[in-house]
């Protein structure tokens, strides 16, 4: 079940990470599943989805030149790419992991700050149903809790206690 639901009677390839054993002829052996993550694009109090992350090439990343020194980006605009990764339990469908990644952009410069490793691992922490929203503040946290509870209001009543007590703003 993808956030998306646009896979319908498709046969979900995955992204295949090859493993140590010795036999590599099943299909599907060794798989990491992302068609249950997606990308969440927070810019201020506006949050949407924006597939191009998965490859950083959503919107506010394409014709940027990434640093990852602060610094170098003074004039820097906030915006993260949370990922949010989907599960079912008994009750349905629910948000299971959601993780934030910060990034300074500065359109007009051309510049950017991101930490590569951290968003692959934030990725891998969502994947993993673990919550990290720390340095989102209250307009951000309150921009992604209105499109997680309108995205999908039935995943949203069945997500977690911790992700909704994660969202609380004020």
């Amino acid at each position: 079940m993808d956030l998306l639901n646009n896979n319908k009677g498709k046969k979900g390839g995955g992204f295949n990470i090859v493993s140590t054993k010795k036999d590599h002829s099943s299909f599907g052996s060794g798989v990491i599943d992302l068609n249950n993550v997606a990308p969440v694009i927070i810019e201020g109090d506006e949050a949407y989805i924006d597939m191009g992350a998965m490859h950083a090439r959503s919107k506010v990343e394409r014709g940027i030149k990434f640093t990852t020194n602060k610094d170098e980006v003074p004039d820097g605009k906030r915006v993260w790419i949370v990922w949010v990764a989907t599960d079912h339990n008994e009750k349905g469908p629910y948000y299971a992991g959601v993780t934030a990644c910060e990034m300074l952009i500065d359109r007009e410069a051309r510049k950017g700050y991101k930490i590569l490793a951290e968003h692959v691992n934030n990725m891998d922490y969502a994947m993993k149903r673990r919550i990290i929203l720390d340095g989102l503040n209250e307009t951000e946290k309150k921009a992604l809790a209105t499109f997680l509870q309108e995205h999908k209001p039935h995943m949203w009543e069945n997500s977690s206690d911790e992700l909704k007590e994660a969202l609380k703003v004020g």
